[in-house]
């Protein structure tokens, strides 16, 4: 039987609580909230399956050694007394990821180095050669975290990010990263039970993880490669076994999942990302300008989508979101209507509608709010108020 060991997920700003939720439902131990990280204990199977079925996480690490540092040069000394031939050959590749939050140590790019010379120099002093590094495809990935003079030094085991899910080869003009599309699906309440609609669905990512997210698929079964694959304790028969438990989850929703945008190179980037999700049989995408649209679905919905800001796409932010709220208010009863946004004075202000909900989270470096519009079956002035 594996052992159990801690583990550690990082996420967006403001995704702990659901990546935790997210961790528990897939049986993961002692789960405890961060910063931007939820720390938890599992065995060897559950790591594969954190990085197979996880949708908010970005990146999973396995903490290996924790120590004090007092310095870069002390830094460079404790790392050489990791035995680092367990986890690489000397014919191997490496790359390493530094971050740093002391006042003591305040150049990330140069612990990264330090880190880099003290494996290679332990390599060259008990093997006579040492491994390369290699920045795009190494065969161990490793993170060196300080947190004021305590330094944990970690393995990478999902290699690229995790919201390179590896469905998506066609982007629009401003594409959102696959793990925000996933929380804000999430944040929404939607289970698949109701039906749902991205109107500005743009390449289609909150789509496909609303689909996912429906039919129990995990989320990174597109991946091509985890980091944890190239390790020298990689367990190809538990992978597939993990991977074949999680595949018979896989269930069928009949609610209907529909996107539509008036750009029509959008519409082919979002079906043909769709196709490569082979998510087909659930998706629906048509052109059309959400502003001449209404409801078509029967019953409760939920809508989501990413409009615009005015930071990528040209618009007259004041008179889009009036009309976002024009369209929601006539056209979309029985529905909760999501939205997110930067854009809190010309846009938000003008939607014209009641909040009933604000989250605060990033979208990259961008602070914006993801906002609840909540419109009732036949009630015109319930939710319609000027803010």
């Amino acid at each position: 039987m594996d052992e159990n060991f801690k583990m550690l997920a990082k996420t967006l700003f403001g995704f702990e609580e659901l990546l935790a939720k997210e961790l528990r439902t897939l049986g993961a131990m002692n789960v405890k909230i961060g910063v931007r990280s939820v720390s938890f204990t599992g065995d060897l199977g559950f790591m594969y399956k954190a990085n197979l079925a996880l949708r908010t996480a970005v990146r999973i690490l396995k903490p290996i050694r924790s120590f004090r540092v007092r310095s870069e040069d002390h830094l460079y000394q404790q790392l050489q007394t990791i035995r680092w031939e367990k986890y690489l050959d000397v014919d191997g590749t490496f790359a390493i990821d530094a971050v740093a939050n002391s006042e003591k140590f305040t150049h990330s790019h140069y612990l990264a180095l330090k880190s880099k010379d003290a494996l290679a120099d332990y390599f060259r002093k008990k093997f006579g050669k040492r491994p390369n590094v290699d920045l795009k495809h190494p065969d161990l990935q490793l993170n060196i975290h300080i947190q004021k003079d305590l330094c944990t030094v970690s393995l990478d085991s999902s290699g690229d990010s995790l919201h390179k899910r590896g469905y998506r080869s066609a982007t629009n003009i401003a594409p959102i990263n696959e793990v925000l599309a996933a929380g804000l699906v999430l944040f929404s309440g939607y289970d698949g039970s109701q039906h749902f609609i991205d109107p500005m669905c743009g390449s289609g990512t909150i789509l496909i993880e609303a689909a996912m997210i429906a039919n129990r698929i995990p989320a990174n079964l597109n991946r091509r490669e985890f980091g944890f694959e190239k390790w020298k304790d990689f367990d190809e028969n538990l992978f597939d076994i993990i991977k074949n438990s999680l595949l018979k989850k896989i269930r069928a929703s009949d609610a209907k999942i529909i996107g539509f945008d008036k750009a029509p190179s959008a519409v082919r980037k979002a079906i043909d990302n769709v196709k490569n999700a082979n998510l087909e049989d659930f998706i629906e995408i048509k052109q059309a300008n959400f502003f001449t649209t209404k409801k078509e679905t029967e019953g409760k919905t939920i809508i989501v989508f990413n409009p615009p800001y005015g930071e990528r796409l040209e618009i007259d932010v004041p008179v889009f979101y009036k009309e976002i709220g024009n369209t929601l208010k006539h056209g979309y009863p029985n529905t909760n209507a999501w939205l997110i946004t930067s854009d809190f004075s010309g846009g938000l202000k003008n939607v014209g509608l009641r909040t009933s909900k604000k989250i605060k989270i990033y979208n990259g470096k961008l602070e914006c709010r993801f906002v609840k519009y909540e419109m009732y079956e036949g009630s015109k002035k319930a939710k319609f108020k000027g803010e």
